[in-house]
């Protein structure tokens, strides 16, 4: 009966962020004011882009004979790609996200959900298809997948670290992975090598506290994880800034040098930061994020 009480608890106290979570994403979202989502690529659409010159293996039917008459060379008119694009989205919620060094403060998870969803809601309303990377929740467009996104969002995982989710990802469609990246780096690695296979293109936001960046920690000090899996006890913790430091710095370094090797682009985000310029990154970041 306790674990039943447990489990009934636990997912009223996930059913109760949903309001609060797409209230504050939805408000973000809308701060961000970005235009008409520019998919600046040739294909389908009803928008003019540009003129550019006859290339062989294109069709004669293509020609704008208009523009052609200006001069001797042949023109083609190409329209702006509007064919709505499969965006997939991993958000780790493993234990560590739930970390924050101020109790009054906003933890990783909290930070990490909102730039996710706020992000998912400005690609819906652009007309993208947007879901989860797996196959929990396809891409899909409209308002109801918004309220499924919360739903997926506002739920944990008792594991400290959690893994990226690298199946189901659709070939050429683009991707989002948020976490603090703060375990084994090598699934990491598995997953962006096997999106970049496939064409996929995407971002990296690495979520940390000021804590995590700063190590502010002196004298006695008991480290452990929020997950109560690991704990370390030190009598002078001022002497681990130096190594903390440069193991971090090796850390984030290895994640943006496998951003270049697949295309990707990463960033890393502190939540005492402005969660609108992170939003705002995030998004074009995601549109130059097309092949």
């Amino acid at each position: 009966m306790t674990t039943v009480a447990h489990l009934r608890q636990r997912s009223e106290e996930e059913a109760s962020r949903l309001p609060a979570l797409l209230a504050r994403a939805e408000h973000l979202a809308g701060t961000v004011l970005l235009g008409e989502h520019g998919r600046r690529r040739s294909g389908m659409g009803d928008d003019f882009w540009q003129y550019r010159p006859l290339r062989a293996g294109d069709s004669y039917r293509m020609i704008d004979w208009r523009r052609s008459a200006r001069g001797d060379a042949q023109f083609v008119r190409e329209r702006e790609w509007q064919i709505a694009q499969s965006v997939m989205l991993w958000l780790d919620q493993g234990a560590s996200m739930r970390f924050a060094s101020d109790k009054k403060g906003v933890t990783k998870a909290d930070r990490a959900r909102l730039l996710t969803l706020a992000t998912a809601i400005l690609l819906l309303r652009a007309g993208e298809r947007v879901g989860l990377t797996g196959a929990s929740l396809p891409p899909r467009s409209g308002n109801v997948q918004v309220m499924r996104l919360a739903e997926a969002f506002s739920s944990d995982q008792p594991e400290d670290y959690s893994e990226p989710e690298s199946r189901g990802m659709l070939p050429h469609s683009r991707a989002m992975f948020v976490s603090d990246f703060m375990g084994d780096l090598t699934p990491v690695e598995a997953a962006l090598t096997k999106a970049a296979d496939r064409g996929v293109r995407g971002v990296l936001l690495q979520v940390l506290d000021p804590a995590e960046e700063n190590f502010p920690f002196e004298g006695r000090t008991i480290f452990e994880s929020v997950g109560k899996t690991m704990a370390h006890e030190t009598l002078k913790a001022g002497e681990l800034r130096e190594k903390y430091l440069a193991r971090l710095a090796e850390r984030k370094d290895r994640l943006s040098q496998l951003c270049r090797l697949t295309g990707w682009q990463y960033t890393c985000h502190h939540t005492g930061d402005s969660a609108q310029s992170a939003l705002l990154w995030i998004y074009r970041a995601m549109d130059g994020g097309h092949g």
